[in-house]
């Protein structure tokens, strides 16, 4: 049976933007035993960022664009999709920090490394998802603002959420009004 995609959704009205899903990223992507240890070792370094949007936080990561950008500019094929609906990863012993994909990202979410070699990106947690486990962003998030979803059931969701407002007189479903 074919994987059905993943994706992370974020309902700003929840976010706090208190960054709590930056510092478990961070743990998550550390090899030290807690956040402490993480931070005195220099690993404690994030692949998404929490960004102020009006009265909101809106935490913003990787997208795994299905014809990813950033694969596609990078020259040694470090940043890659393994298969159909899997995150976009990135092998960090090809990469030459060339920053290619850097520029090529049109969400800016791609850093370089704190040691500068090569550049850090989220890859949904893939040790963590594999073995059935939300990626740290989701898992930490005190609000649940983060979730990780199958994209068929948040866009029938969404599509639910469309036809009350329709439903209701207002013709043009905002996604920024939460109902």
């Amino acid at each position: 049976m074919a994987r059905k995609p993943r994706v992370l959704t974020v309902d700003e009205s929840r976010c706090l933007a208190c960054q709590q899903c930056m510092t478990e990223c961070a743990l998550a992507h550390s090899d030290a035993a807690n956040l402490v240890e993480a931070m005195r070792s220099g690993q404690a370094q994030p692949r998404l960022h929490v960004e102020a949007v009006g009265h909101f936080g809106m935490p913003i990561q990787c997208r795994h664009c299905e014809d990813a950008p950033c694969a596609a500019v990078c020259p040694t094929e470090a940043i890659y999709r393994p298969a159909p609906h899997s995150p976009v990863l990135l092998d960090a012993d090809r990469c030459i920090g060339c920053r290619s994909c850097m520029y090529a990202c049109p969400f800016g979410v791609i850093d370089m490394a704190r040691e500068g070699k090569a550049v850090v990106k989220c890859d949904l947690c893939i040790r963590r998802t594999a073995q059935g486990e939300e990626p740290a962003c989701v898992a930490g998030c005190p609000t649940k603002a983060i979730q990780f979803r199958e994209l068929d059931d948040w866009l029938a969701q969404r599509r639910h959420e469309a036809a009350k407002l329709v439903a209701a007189g207002n013709e043009t479903p905002n996604p920024s009004e939460k109902g």
